[in-house]
């Protein structure tokens, strides 16, 4: 089976698990824990912030982050399709109380639009507290949140008085199809979220990045959220493995990327807009409903999600090579042609 799904299916390689399981290890809650200390001082360095916290997931490292910089009641600017909206279980609304305004129709949004969205200051409005910004956008098939509009949105946000906060769980795609390093893209923001089993290759965890101030809040909450861990070193060693072996070749997942949507923009049946493939997903748009596409591509061994009534899905990943992506785009242009037929 080619699985395409996402990138989060990925298997930790043999030397992955070497590394981990020869991890040094303490009790991370006490604090103990030398691989992960390491692997939250090299998060630090890259993200170029005071501090960081390993956390189990890409939604803790959000949650915390909107904890951190709102009180119940605020108001939270995003971009439409953002990951807090749509894939985290409305833990917004239950663990902070806050809700979201949606700053633009499209994914990415720009200064101006973010200020039209900040709520005037009576006392009947939600207050907004915190602004968003995703990078890569994931529902938008993994497009870059330009950097100028990045950098735009925080000096303003913070003349406004708003917190400003990365969700960078594919920064690393972000800065292979810039050029641009880790520490440029976060520069603008007071925290980011990144994430190592996306696109890395590493079985669990993310990481949150901000001043020490704020990761020793965080610490708190990780810890009343569930999130205090003993021996992580286990687990933080796949992710440092995954950092210092796994980031150069992401352009070869995006090289793969434009392989499989430069295919599937021929297939009849099928549209692609390959201007918009910028990183390892293709988001590709159907005549018929995706879900029948799905279940015929199963069938002929390229495993797809449906990410919308008439639209497909597809990430590439460390797990499947060329060949198996050029494979998988002539099953999937057979699979559209079957469910037209």
């Amino acid at each position: 089976m080619i699985d395409l799904r996402s990138d989060t299916v990925t298997r930790p390689s043999r030397a992955m698990r070497d590394a981990m399981a020869n991890a040094e290890v303490g009790d991370d809650v006490f604090g103990e824990d030398p691989t992960v200390i390491a692997l939250e001082a090299e998060v630090a360095r890259l993200t170029g912030k005071e501090a960081a916290l390993f956390v189990s997931s890409g939604t803790m490292g959000n949650q915390i982050a909107i904890a951190l910089h709102t009180r119940p009641g605020d108001e939270v600017i995003v971009g439409e399709g953002s990951h807090p909206v749509w894939y985290e279980c409305a833990a917004g609304a239950a663990l902070s109380g806050v809700q979201f305004a949606i700053a633009s129709p499209r994914a990415s949004y720009t200064a101006e639009e973010m200020e039209a969205a900040i709520r005037p200051p009576a006392y009947y409005f939600p207050r907004t507290s915190l602004v968003c910004v995703e990078n890569t956008l994931n529902r938008a098939g993994g497009r870059i949140f330009p950097q100028r509009d990045a950098v735009a949105i925080a000096e303003r946000a913070r003349r406004r008085g708003l917190a400003v906060h990365l969700d960078g769980a594919r920064i690393w795609n972000a800065s292979a199809a810039t050029g641009l390093s880790v520490d440029e893209l976060a520069a603008p923001f007071d925290t980011t979220s990144v994430c190592f089993s996306k696109g890395l290759g590493a079985p669990i965890g993310s990481a949150f990045c901000g001043s020490r101030e704020l990761v020793e809040r965080a610490r708190r909450l990780r810890k009343m959220w569930g999130g205090g861990t003993r021996q992580a070193g286990i687990i933080a060693a796949g992710a440092l493995y995954a950092l210092t072996h796994n980031r150069t070749r992401l352009r070869d997942d995006h090289a793969n990327a434009k392989l499989l949507a430069e295919t599937l923009s021929t297939a009849k049946g099928a549209r692609v807009d390959l201007d918009s493939v910028e990183t390892n997903i293709v988001n590709i748009d159907l005549e018929t409903p995706a879900e029948a596409v799905a279940e015929a591509a199963q069938k002929l061994g390229v495993a797809v999600n449906a990410s919308g009534p008439m639209r497909l899905r597809a990430v590439t990943h460390l797990d499947v090579s060329r060949d198996d992506v050029a494979r998988a785009a002539k099953l999937l242009a057979q699979a559209i042609g079957h469910a037209l037929a």
